[in-house]
């Protein structure tokens, strides 16, 4: 689907085909509430503005950031990546409709007691996953928690939030996402003893099931063991720094 695509999809006259049920977030940059569309399960994103902003500036970053988390979420999602689809948008009003995904966070399935180690495993090795099969497509997701990757009954990964995604082919800005995740995990659940060697395995195994990354229109993507090596750059920077 493109850009243009959406408002052929509603009702005429409608401007917002949603209906909302409850606020499921609230951050500095958004909030998130969730409800139908259409009669299907649907979250709603609203971009906050800032008002220290010249309403001028606010109005074209806001813009370019809705605009651009849009066209990475259909982008992935023409790849097959297990991210929402978009199903409204309104760029003046800062607003985008995404499909609901099924699933928990992973944050809070890595702090129930109730999920044995195992489960936990496999939730993070597909996490890794599909972070890789994410940056073969030259996308860097910008805010890799544990609160944008969400985990169904059957343990399968799903990504949520494009607001800082971006299209990278530099190996340092991979580095620092798998960097996030990294710093998440042992600040936020130092219990998991290796979550992201777990992690990193299925980012790893990801790479070697389906090949080195094809060269895309805007360039060469970094390879998976360039990335987590990178990794470790970042890693030794942030040591020596703090």
């Amino acid at each position: 689907m493109r850009i243009g695509d959406f408002d052929k999809l509603k009702p005429k006259g409608a401007v917002m085909v949603f209906q909302s049920q409850e606020q499921i977030h609230l951050g500095a940059e958004a909030e998130v509430w969730s409800g139908t569309w259409m009669g299907k399960p649907a979250v709603r994103k609203i971009r906050k503005q800032r008002g220290w902003r010249h309403p001028n500036l606010e109005k074209r970053l806001g813009f370019r950031r809705m605009l651009s988390e849009a066209r990475l979420l259909i982008r992935a999602k023409k790849e097959g990546l297990e991210v929402p689809a978009v199903w409204d948008l309104d760029l003046d009003g800062g607003i985008i409709v995404m499909e609901r995904l099924p699933g928990v966070p992973l944050i809070d399935l890595l702090r129930n007691q109730k999920v044995s180690e195992e489960q936990i495993s496999k939730a993070l090795f597909n996490s890794g996953c599909l972070v890789r099969r994410l940056h073969r497509l030259a996308i860097t997701h910008g805010d890799l928690s544990t609160n944008n990757l969400l985990i169904d009954d059957d343990l399968n990964s799903y990504l949520v939030d494009f607001g800082l995604a971006t299209i990278e082919y530099e190996v340092e800005r991979f580095g620092i996402d798998l960097h996030v995740i990294d710093e998440i995990l042992g600040a936020s659940h130092p219990s998991i003893e290796g979550g992201i060697d777990i992690f990193i395995d299925g980012y790893m195994a990801e790479e070697k099931r389906l090949g080195l990354p094809k060269e895309l229109s805007g360039g060469k993507v970094p390879t998976a063991e360039l990335v987590v090596k990178r990794l470790e750059q970042v890693r030794s920077r942030v040591r020596y720094h703090g």
